[in-house]
């Protein structure tokens, strides 16, 4: 039994991060991991206010204090977005031979408002079983893993592989210095490796808690922004016209509201939807089956896409997400803009995307595409160098949970490593609520999801890096 003044200090460490002696007990290096999970969340790393390189000088410095050595970490900043950095840190292997396994994961948020939630973004708080705060989710729970993990392994003996790690910025915001594309474009020696380990995985809970599937991301659709507009010649606003850029805007978006895109499979969607249906409630899964047999059964389509997600997996989506109209209360509006933002499926194009929308959307209106994010998503292959590794540690963390593969219908920096040469997979082990509150109010994960996502992604790394 401790002695009462160390039990009373142990005891004010553990309240002071939020864990219980019992829990310490159980994982010594529990502690640790919280605290550095702390420190990142409660980083401000927004475009507006906050700053990434802050939150790499910090994730560096715990690296540092478990033993890596100047050398073997990087701070890399372009010149003109001093608080955009990255982190790259490098674990050396016994095999100058194996090729390295790049574990990536970003550190930017996007933006939070204090008055609109109800606790302050930018502190974590741990709260009915669960951690709340901007990023705890996406993506600051997978970089204080990967982090957490290279220090634990620098104090183990040394792997086959070579390990990297790179935490950058950038992701959250279109338009903005990525330093994924940064580091590909300028440091792709540093982070060259065999493939990389991302964001886009995780696991599925039901509505009650228990695990449905993990679930191995290979592969998503490309973000493209366009901009719509109508213009007039306008005039004096008490001799209104038949022709009135609002009104054309309006129509033109209610048309493209009414379209849906064709369905396009791919093999990691056609394998995801075929396993799916197994275990799917029966309206769902019979048609999940009827799609797989017939994929211009429109019936069964529409049935598949009574799930969101789903009918996101199965097609392009577009959608308008801003506008901008008028220049005086008392004028007839002399122009009328929209953004149009649309989830490109892997085999089409930006362009064909354009030509769509436009025809859909009709003469009346022009419709153009901003700069592109990156080149169309590539989908990188499924092998069993990949998958071997993943079922065989998901038998000892998650038993009977199902593997999928799945097509991520939101975006990553996986795109600008996969042009790179490098690819990308988004790995399961972290499970998430179906609403996290991720780029919205009120972010939150489960304590539990990131504690067995923590012991199932250190077991996975090491398997790999043990090839």
């Amino acid at each position: 039994m401790l002695k009462s003044a160390s039990a009373a200090a142990m005891l004010a460490i553990f309240a002071a991060i939020g864990i219980t002696p019992a829990s310490a007990a159980a994982d010594p290096t529990e502690p640790a991991f919280r605290a550095l999970y702390k420190e990142l969340v409660e980083t401000n790393t927004t475009l507006s206010q906050g700053s990434c390189t802050l939150a790499a000088e910090r994730m560096a410095a715990h690296l540092k204090a478990a033993g890596f050595p100047d050398s073997d970490i990087h701070i890399l900043t372009a010149p003109d977005h001093p608080k955009e950095g990255a982190l790259v840190a490098v674990l050396p292997g016994k095999d100058p031979k194996a090729k390295a396994i790049l574990l990536l994961a970003h550190i930017d948020v996007v933006e939070a408002n204090r008055a609109d939630w109800t606790r302050d973004p930018f502190v974590m708080i741990e709260e009915d079983g669960k951690f709340w705060g901007r990023g705890v989710a996406d993506d600051k729970a997978q970089a204080a893993i990967y982090t957490d993990a290279m220090i634990r392994l620098k104090k183990a003996p040394p792997l086959k592989r070579t390990l990297k790690l790179a935490l950058t910025c950038g992701e959250e915001t279109a338009g903005a210095l990525n330093g994924a594309e940064w580091l590909a474009n300028n440091q792709r020696a540093l982070i060259d490796a065999e493939f990389a380990l991302n964001e886009g995985g995780g696991g599925r809970l039901s509505a009650d808690g228990k695990r449905e599937q993990l679930v191995l991301q290979v592969g998503e659709k490309h973000y493209q922004d366009y901009q719509m507009v109508a213009t007039n010649p306008g005039g004096h606003s008490s001799r209104p016209r038949p022709d009135n850029a609002i009104y054309e805007l309006a129509h033109a978006l209610q048309r493209i509201e009414a379209y849906s895109f064709p369905v396009r499979l791919n093999d990691t969607t056609r394998a995801f939807f075929t396993q799916t249906a197994a275990t799917a409630e029966p309206p769902m899964g019979a048609a999940m089956k009827a799609l797989m047999a017939n994929p211009a059964d429109s019936a069964a389509a529409a049935a598949v896409s009574k799930d969101l997600t789903f009918s996101s997996m199965l097609r392009t989506t577009c959608v308008a997400t801003q506008v901008d109209a008028g220049h005086a209360q008392n004028a007839l509006p002399q122009r009328a803009t929209a953004n149009i933002n649309c989830r490109i499926i892997p085999g089409e194009t930006p362009e064909s995307t354009l030509t769509a929308l436009q025809q859909v959307a009709g003469p009346d209106v022009k419709i153009t595409a901003k700069r592109l994010r990156n080149k169309t998503a590539l989908q990188p292959p499924l092998t069993p160098q990949i998958v071997n590794p993943i079922l065989a540690v998901a038998k000892k963390h998650f038993p009977g949970v199902p593997l999928v593969p799945i097509m991520s219908t939101g975006a990553t920096d996986a795109p600008y490593l996969a042009e790179a040469g490098i690819p990308v997979y988004g790995v399961p082990g972290i499970f998430g609520d179906p609403d996290s509150g991720a780029h919205g109010l009120n972010e939150r994960i489960g304590v539990q999801s990131v504690m067995d996502g923590r012991a199932y992604l250190f077991d996975l790394i090491k398997a790999y890096a043990s090839e």
